[in-house]
């Protein structure tokens, strides 16, 4: 697979968007989650500070949805995936090399992005009063770790998709839509009992639980099972567009 694995790669550098998507991605997720400690301080009570300061994953990971859906629609916008396919015509193994390319890069940014915010968190927490970040105990290096791995499945999820619709467009607005309409639509469901499935089964809310450091036992799905759910929903996705990339014609 090593001759796919590099034609993937090369095509995705050369992308003019590529490095910018990237770069995106990671400054989000530092900017964001600073802005959003800053915006708190200790005369508001005890806060989760390893999940505040790591909570820009929530914008960082759109620029992340696109990157992933232009892996595969690109090349079916411009006609390529023909001359892909003839040079190439082990099918699955083109989708699995688009795969390992986009979660090595989701991986990069999700420990640059992770560390940064970490790294300008424990300033800005420390200024507000709160006592010092830890960033070795188990708790905060396990919600951080989730929260590169919760950045990878997103990728592998929005390549999934996009594979399956083709159209990057409509592919990045049903991905888009997946991780940030159901949390919205949870604010206005009345029932308790809907609200509490809903938090445990949309993909975004169930993943970002890995997050928590505090008050576990409240949580709809503990930390790693949060995870899993949205690992399942990737896997769902994946094989979905495995399947379509491997039977329908290019």
């Amino acid at each position: 697979m090593t001759r796919e694995l590099h034609a993937e790669w090369t095509k995705l550098r050369t992308l003019s968007s590529t490095a910018w998507l990237l770069l995106a991605t990671c400054a989000l997720t530092v900017l964001v989650g600073t802005l959003v400690s800053t915006a708190v301080s200790a005369s508001d009570g005890p806060q989760d500070l390893p999940k505040l300061v790591l909570g820009g994953i929530q914008y960082g990971q759109a620029t992340m949805v696109v990157l992933a859906c232009l892996t595969v629609c690109a090349e079916y916008g411009t006609g390529t995936i023909g001359p892909t396919l003839v040079a190439m015509p082990r099918r699955l193994r083109v989708f699995a090399a688009k795969a390992v390319v986009v979660s090595v890069l989701a991986a990069v940014c999700g420990v640059l992005g992770v560390a940064g915010s970490l790294v300008a968190g424990r300033f800005v927490v420390a200024s507000d009063g709160f006592a010092a970040l830890p960033l070795t105990d188990g708790a905060t290096l396990r919600a951080a770790a989730g929260t590169v791995l919760y950045l990878g499945l997103v990728a592998l999820l929005s390549l999934g998709l996009a594979t399956a619709l083709r159209d990057s467009g409509v592919a990045i607005m049903t991905v888009l839509s997946v991780l940030y309409a159901v949390p919205i639509l949870t604010r206005l469901v009345a029932s308790e009992h809907w609200k509490l499935r809903l938090e445990k089964y949309a993909p975004m809310k169930a993943g970002l639980s890995v997050q928590a450091t505090k008050n576990l036992a409240a949580l709809p799905l503990s930390p790693w099972h949060g995870l899993g759910v949205l690992a399942l929903y990737t896997a769902g996705c994946l094989a979905l567009g495995a399947l379509l990339f491997r039977l329908r014609d290019a």
